[in-house]
């Protein structure tokens, strides 16, 4: 008898609940990418920004928007490891108040009609070499809310981004003891 009730309690708490999506609307929601820098050469160790710069150019809110960045690591095909993700940058801050359950995705809410927000990520290069930071925009975390940006249902925006294999020039003030790096 006990064990039955705790096989029925184990069941009930698994996948029970609401939907994920539940209460996310349906539709297209259409947005443009107003602006999206990231310097194109960088230093190993000097810290960067990455900013993309959305616009709600519909006429509803948009639910969440967020931005998803495949590309601050790579996979290594060396067999055997424990995890195969390999960092190229650093994710030292990401946007203010974008956390989210991935590992990749930031959202910053509810977009008004005609509004914009940015997104702005301070990254730290440690892979010299050429890499490629793929970005794409969405209306929502959950699959129901799609984005139509720039005019595109499958909008992805792309940096390449050269990384020298020497780190940036710093030094040390011996007044203040505060490191001081170059304007390379």
């Amino acid at each position: 008898m006990l064990a039955t009730s705790l096989v029925g309690l184990v069941v009930a708490g698994c996948g029970g609940g609401d939907r994920q999506d539940k209460n996310e609307p349906s539709g297209t929601f259409p947005m443009n990418v107003v602006n999206a820098r990231f310097p194109a050469s960088q230093s190993l160790a000097k810290q960067e920004a990455l900013t993309i710069s959305v616009k709600n150019t519909g006429t509803q809110e948009v639910p969440n928007l967020a931005v998803t960045v495949d590309s601050f690591s790579s996979r290594s095909q060396q067999p055997g490891l424990a995890d195969p993700e390999r960092p190229i940058w650093i994710v030292d801050e990401g946007p203010v108040g974008g956390t989210t359950a991935y590992t990749n995705t930031w959202a910053l809410g509810k977009l008004a009609p005609g509004k914009t927000r940015t997104f702005t990520w301070k990254v730290t290069a440690i892979e010299p070499g050429t890499h490629t930071v793929k970005y794409r925009v969405a209306a929502g975390l959950n699959g129901k809310a799609h984005a139509k940006v720039n005019g595109n249902n499958d909008f992805q925006g792309s940096f390449t981004v050269a990384i020298s294999g020497k780190p940036a020039q710093s030094r040390v003030d011996p007044v203040t003891g505060k490191v001081i790096r170059s304007k390379s």
